[in-house]
């Protein structure tokens, strides 16, 4: 088992702050980075800092690529629920990242095709460098949801009736969430060079008390993150209360 580096902070506001600026010095650092991004609550107050301090100069995302974690199939082009539109109001609109480097998952047509492309694309990049994750409360990262295979690549998965329910407020009132989405697999995310999750709020501790501190199992899709060298968790002292 590989032991992650937790680092807790006060607050999620602090979480935030500290982590955008951690991601604002690896792009000046390294600045054709790969990053792999995620989506939901949890990352709006970091995407929102990390254009603050773009904005406030010092680094450029011209020079990088992204990959998206996930995206639901069966919304149309468009749709405000989408992660393409998530991502556009709360990232990409704001900064130079070129619209040809802001990647997600193919979600119409042939959507296996779609799903060996988008492996193809990462791979034609060099791999991702860095990767952002989110952990649900049944501990899936991306939309790998429990029973997900540690090797698994990129594909069309079933949501967790708890997963679409936790997404309900994002979509409009009497729209239901699409049962099924496409998401990098477990083994695609684990080929990244670096690894950062993020928990914020109690809901989170038990989730990450069994990502981090029980035997990995397909159980616990998050627990695969034990056979990665390079993770760091960036989470609230609400989020880390069962970690002591």
């Amino acid at each position: 088992m590989n032991s992650p580096e937790f680092r807790v902070f006060p607050s999620p506001s602090a979480t935030a702050d500290v982590l955008a600026a951690y991601l604002a010095e690896r792009l000046a650092a390294q600045p054709a980075i790969r990053l792999g991004l995620a989506t939901g609550n949890t990352f709006v107050p970091i995407y929102k800092a990390l254009v603050a301090r773009y904005q406030a100069g010092g680094f450029s995302f011209a020079r990088a690529a992204s990959f998206n974690l996930d995206e639901y199939v069966g919304l149309p082009p468009g749709h405000p629920a989408s992660f393409r539109a998530y991502m556009q109001a709360h990232l990409f609109d704001h900064v130079d990242l070129p619209a040809s480097k802001g990647a997600l998952p193919g979600v119409e047509g042939d959507i296996d095709a779609a799903c060996r492309a988008y492996e193809a694309a990462i791979s034609s990049e060099g791999g991702i460098d860095l990767q952002l994750l989110g952990i649900g409360r049944n501990g899936h990262i991306g939309f790998n949801e429990p029973g997900s295979p540690f090797d698994s690549r990129t594909r069309q998965v079933d949501l967790a009736p708890s997963t679409r329910a936790a997404n309900k407020g994002d979509f409009p009132a009497g729209e239901a969430v699409p049962p099924t989405a496409v998401t990098m697999g477990i083994g695609t995310i684990l080929d990244a060079r670096e690894i950062v999750l993020v928990a914020i709020g109690a809901a989170k501790a038990e989730a990450l008390d069994r990502a981090f501190r029980r035997e990995a199992s397909p159980d616990c899709p998050a627990s695969a993150l034990q056979n990665h060298g390079r993770v760091i968790v960036f989470c609230d002292s609400e989020a880390a209360g069962a970690l002591a």
